[in-house]
This record gives structure tokens, sequence and C-alpha cells, in this order.
């Protein structure tokens, strides 16, 4: 039997979930046979508890630095991570987000592994114009990069770092639809496991209690609305810093007993089919996969006309809305609960179709596995 190809995976924090229906680093594991691939994660900080769950892949490191250790020059971090990567002796490694791109960009200069793979999941990470001067002077050929959308690859091209067509890929995330569908309780389950009212309608944002995901301004649209339609509620799953500023928004609004605030919820997914709208008013996405988890319990889509979502919410037939613009997202709302029942699960099919045939989580496996096999092979065909 041929040896099999050494990869390691790198990410950042640990974080991986009971079920990986959504986990991009757990699919990548997963694209790669086992007959041909030896697959190492590896994880920068934090690590599993006696209940969590582990990686699927052959074997998990945890290094459980320190944020003070991963910050400024990281000399002792960057020592350790190349020590272990000269005795394991890898053919590629594939870096999750800018920290453990950034960090081998620098150590792959005296490392020379043949194949690295920087995956970048949203908007920002280069916009210092010193972490651009650094990219540019360090990329090699032995690096690909990935967008995780379009829009994402198009925000590393203009970066004119070392980032161009011939190193550079968008491979749109996706999500396991056969295991997300699986996990989804009934609509009365879910609304009994969540508290909510059996009856009436139900809008629903899914994301943390950050400024950049909009809350505030869904809020202040159902407010709007409240009155025009009596017997709909609205319910936002997620935990976050602006929590608080959050429940005082719902108090001025005179929303209380209408708007909910659930809190965190593992595999949230698993209530999606309690709601009737999914709406997401981010500022600003990488590409939103909670838009596609939606998507999957059959719902019609409201979110933020940003470009990494523009070309999901066309796709799935859903609502486009201005970012940070209430009037919008009022009248998107209003438009959506007009509707009969039977016209808002067409609406919802619609999008359901668009995720089963544009976000299938085999074509995402296939073409990592296409990316990594390519790069390895021009990566013998250099040394050759």
């Amino acid at each position: 039997m041929n040896q099999r190809f050494k990869v390691l995976q790198l990410q950042p924090d640990y974080n991986v979930k009971q079920h990986d229906f959504a986990d991009l680093a757990e699919q990548i594991v997963k694209a790669l046979p086992t007959s041909r691939y030896e697959v190492v994660e590896a994880f920068l900080r934090g690590k599993p508890g006696p209940t969590d769950a582990i990686s699927k892949a052959d074997r998990s490191v945890y290094f459980e630095f320190s944020d003070k250790s991963l910050k400024g020059l990281r000399l002792k971090a960057m020592w350790q991570l190349y020590t272990f990567c000269r005795q394991e002796r890898f053919d590629a490694v594939i870096c999750n987000r800018f920290k453990p791109v950034n960090m081998m960009l620098s150590l792959n200069r005296w490392l020379k592994i043949p194949l690295c793979i920087g995956i970048s999941h949203g908007f920002g990470e280069y916009d210092r114009f010193y972490r651009r001067r650094q990219t540019s002077r360090l990329v090699s050929p032995a690096w690909r990069f990935v967008g995780v959308s379009p829009a994402v690859k198009q925000y590393l091209l203009d970066c004119r770092c070392g980032f161009t067509d011939q190193n550079t890929w968008a491979i749109t995330n996706a999500i396991d639809i056969e295991q997300a569908e699986a996990l989804q309780h009934s609509r009365e389950k879910a609304r009994e496991l969540l508290g909510l009212s059996p009856t009436g309608r139900f809008v629903c944002a899914l994301g943390r209690l950050v400024r950049v995901k909009g809350h505030v301004y869904l809020l202040q649209a159902f407010a709007a609305l409240k009155d025009k339609y009596p017997d709909t509620e609205l319910a936002i799953i997620g935990a976050g810093k602006e929590e608080a500023s959050l429940r005082a928004e719902i108090e001025r609004l005179g929303l209380s007993g209408r708007a909910h605030l659930l809190g965190f919820r593992p595999d949230a997914l698993q209530y999606v089919r309690a709601f009737d709208i999914w709406t997401m008013p981010s500022l600003a996405e990488g590409l939103g996969l909670a838009l596609l988890e939606g998507m999957s319990g059959h719902l019609p889509v409201i979110a933020s006309d940003v470009p990494a979502m523009r070309p999901l919410i066309e796709g799935a037939g859903g609502l486009a809305v201005k970012p940070a613009d209430v009037a919008s997202l009022t009248v998107a709302l209003d438009e959506y609960l007009a509707l009969s029942p039977e016209q808002l699960q067409a609406k919802g099919d619609q999008a359901y179709r668009y995720l089963t045939t544009t976000h299938n989580i085999d074509v995402f496996r296939a073409e990592y596995l296409a990316l990594v096999e390519s790069g390895l092979a021009a990566g013998r065909g250099a040394r050759a």
C-alpha cells in the first residue's frame, strides 16, 4: 500500500461540534479519503472537555496557547509550532482564518511544506497596511488561498498583496443537508423546547448578539409592524455582548412578550421549523451560513444586501434589504407577513430547492479534494 499523504489542518480555536453539518473544517476532513490521507487536526487555543466532541481526523493536537502568547511576535508559540511541523514532516497544511495563515506564512520559509492552503472566512483580515506588506513578502509558490464565497475571494484579490487569480479560489461553504434535516424537530416540538407559543407566526434571526449582526434594526422594523400583525412574534437565537442593550431596546419599543432573546442554543438548526420567516440583517458577512440553515428548514429568507449574501438571496428568491436600514427591513417584513401560510410555504420551498442544487456538501468536498490533489501534484512537479 502506498504511503498516505500527511495533512495538517490548523485552526485558531477548538470549536468541534457534536454535529458537523455546517463545520467547514470537519467537512474538509471528510473530503480527504483515509486510504490516501492521514489528517492531523490542531488547535492553537482551547481543548475539549470530557463530554465534548473531537475531530474525525486521525489525530487531534491541542497547543493550548494563551491569548497573550499569540499576540505580538509570538516567539514561543511560533517556535513550538515550527518544532511540531518539522517533526511531523507534513505534505500539506490547511490553515483556517488569519492567525494560522499568518503564522504558517512565516514558518514555511524554513519548513518548506510543499502545499499550504489559507482559508479566509470573511472581510477585513488584510485591511491593515502592515498585514498586506508582510503577506506580499511571504507568499510563495507553495501557497493556495480560498475565500468562502466569491465576494471573499474578490476581497483577497483587491488587497493586492500576493493573492492572484492563479493562486486564489472561491469554494462556497455548504451544509450537509441530509444531516441537518435529520436533526430538525417538528414545528410543535421545536416551539415547545424553545418555550414559544404553539400558535401564531414567528420571525427568527440566528447569530451572535454583536453589533455587526444588525439585530437592533430588526427589532425596530418589527416594532413598526407589531400592531398591524398582532399574532406575530420575533425570536433571536444567540448570545453576546449586546444582550443588555437589546433587552433595553425591547423595553423601549414596547416589545416585551412579543420579542424573545432565546440565548445560545447548541445546534440551533434543530429548532428551525419553529419559525415562519428567517432573517439575517447583518451589516457584513463572509458567507452567512445561518442563511443556509434557514433554507434547510424550507423557510423564506430576508437578508442584508451585502456582497457575500447577495447571490444567496437572489438564488433563493428571498428579499434583500439595505444594511442598517430600518425602513427597507420593515417593507420586506411587511411583504412576507402579508402572505398566506401557503404562499409563505411556497417561498420556503423555493429557498430549499436553491440550497440543494447550489450548496451541495458533496460538491464542497470534491472541490477541496481537487485543490489538495492538484496542489500536491504541482509541488511534486516543482521538485522533480
